[in-house]
Formats: C-alpha cells, sequence, structure tokens
C-alpha cells in the first residue's frame, strides 16, 4: 500500500493534525525569536503558535544582524515589550501589568534552553527588555527532546501561559487541546504508522 503524502500544513504524513488547529483571536503580538537549527526540528512547537495566533511572527534569529523589524516594534510606543526568559540576579522578573493604548508584544526565545542561553547573551539588546514573570500551575508535558529541565516549559506551552495570563482562556484551551494532538501522534508519525 502506498504510504500517504506529507501534509502541506503541519508536516505530518501519517497523521495529519490540522482538524485540531484553532484559529485563535487575542490581539497580543507574539515573536518568536527562533534559532535557525530550530526551523527544520519537527519536534519544534512554536510553530503551532505560528499556525494559530493572527499575529505571532517566527523571525530567524542571527548573532551578527539583529532583526531589525523586531528592534522597530520594541521601540514602537504602541507595543509593551515583555522577553519570556527565566530571571537572574541582573535581570530579575516583573509581573505582567496591561498598560492602557499599548498591545503587549511577547518575545520568546524559540531553541533548546542551551541554545536560548547563548541567544541571550549574544544579543545585548535582549537585555534591555522586562523579563516577565510567569508562574504556570502544571509541570511541563513535553518530552520529545532530551536534556529537559524541570520547571521550564516548550515553546508552545509558554504560550498557553500566555493566553491565560491574559485571561484569553478560550484560547488557550484551544492551543493546549492543538498541543496535546501534536503530542499525541508524534510517535507514531516518526515511527511511520497512523495511531
Amino acid at each position: 500500500m502506498e504510504s500517504p503524502d506529507t501534509c502541506p500544513r503541519c508536516g505530518f504524513r501519517y497523521n495529519c493534525i490540522c482538524h485540531a488547529e484553532p484559529k485563535l483571536h487575542c490581539q497580543a503580538r507574539f515573536v518568536l525569536l527562533t534559532h535557525s537549527k530550530e526551523f527544520d526540528k519537527d519536534s519544534n512547537t512554536g510553530v503551532l503558535m505560528a499556525r494559530s495566533l493572527p499575529d505571532c511572527q517566527r523571525i530567524c534569529w542571527s548573532r551578527t544582524e539583529p532583526p531589525q523589524e523586531l528592534l522597530k516594534q520594541i521601540a514602537d510606543p504602541q507595543f509593551q515589550p515583555w522577553l519570556l526568559f527565566p530571571a537572574d540576579d541582573q535581570h530579575p522578573a516583573c509581573d505582567f501589568y496591561p498598560v492602557t493604548g499599548k498591545t503587549p508584544l511577547f518575545i520568546l526565545l524559540d531553541a533548546t534552553w542551551q541554545e536560548a542561553r547563548k541567544m541571550l547573551r549574544k544579543s545585548p539588546w535582549l537585555a534591555t527588555l522586562p523579563r516577565l514573570r510567569l508562574t504556570p500551575d502544571q509541570l511541563s508535558a513535553y518530552a520529545l527532546r532530551r536534556n529537559q529541565q524541570s520547571g521550564n516549559l516548550c515553546t508552545c506551552e509558554t504560550g498557553i501561559a500566555l493566553l491565560n495570563l491574559l485571561k484569553a482562556h478560550e484560547d488557550a484551551q484551544a492551543l493546549q487541546h492543538y498541543f496535546e494532538t501534536f503530542l499525541h501522534v508524534f510517535q507514531a508519525e516518526k515511527s511511520g504508522h497512523t495511531r
């Protein structure tokens, strides 16, 4: 029997998950500052956000060329930029507070934790951004890669936590369902059979 073609949208061949892809309505902006190695990884969860959120951009991170489009957004007074990365002594985390007339601009480092730390260290322009304190109410369900650090969320789980923080609970629930569908079929997809 002939194997099916790869779905051009979700990239899966045996277990298309497009039926679970939500159309979300959150008005916040999301920027996935993505390490170049992540674009070809089928275990990347940032792509789930990029497909679902109307104002979600994926920008390829470069050590030598800061993304001018993102720098303009950060400087634009209509936005309220936040960096999603664990706090440290020099960069304490802040609680989210909405500012009237400003759109939240959430910048997520879409990479492995090792790569994300390197990206942050080699991008001094990120150091000026306030770091957002995010306290998710559950542990990460993501286990598709080795060297996961306990207490840390994958990119899509961070997006879900942000939607809940914004009280966009229906959007958060829909993205959670999409993420769970992705996790549910991933191993079957890699082994070449349907669930």
